[in-house]
């Protein structure tokens, strides 16, 4: 069966973006493929899951879009199985929380602003291992 395996995420640069996603939020760096003007560059969350294809934006419409391809929604969800251990790592490595952390039905949640505004959900569900 298909799995989905890779996301592209619209970036304003290269090196500042791979900053963040390995620096403050520890991805793993899995490629980093010279393309002429391009890179292929891609990131995964240390745990696993699906991978992120840091694409850098050309020409103003994709320009216009870094940090907001949901249109201010939350885009995407990172699980942990711990989240008081990720979200004081997160926040003592700069991370921007938008909210305070909040007891769900489905777990614990917050979320998070990554370094061009994209928001994303760090969250704990109930009964995770």
């Amino acid at each position: 069966m298909p799995a989905l395996a890779t996301v592209a995420l619209l970036v304003r640069d290269y090196d500042e973006a791979i900053a963040f996603y390995v620096g403050a939020l520890g991805f793993t760096l899995i490629e980093d493929v010279p393309l002429g003007a391009k890179r292929w560059v891609v990131v995964a969350p240390a745990g696993g899951g699906a991978r992120l294809l840091l694409a850098r934006a050309e020409g103003p419409a994709q320009m216009a879009r870094i940090g907001d391809q949901t249109g201010g929604r939350v885009f995407l969800f990172l699980e942990t199985d711990d989240f008081d251990r990720d979200h004081a790592a997160f926040t003592a490595a700069g991370v921007r929380f938008i909210e305070t952390p909040r007891r769900e039905a489905y777990g614990t949640v917050a979320v998070f602003e990554d370094l061009y505004g994209n928001r994303w959900d760090l969250i704990e569900l109930r009964g995770a291992p």
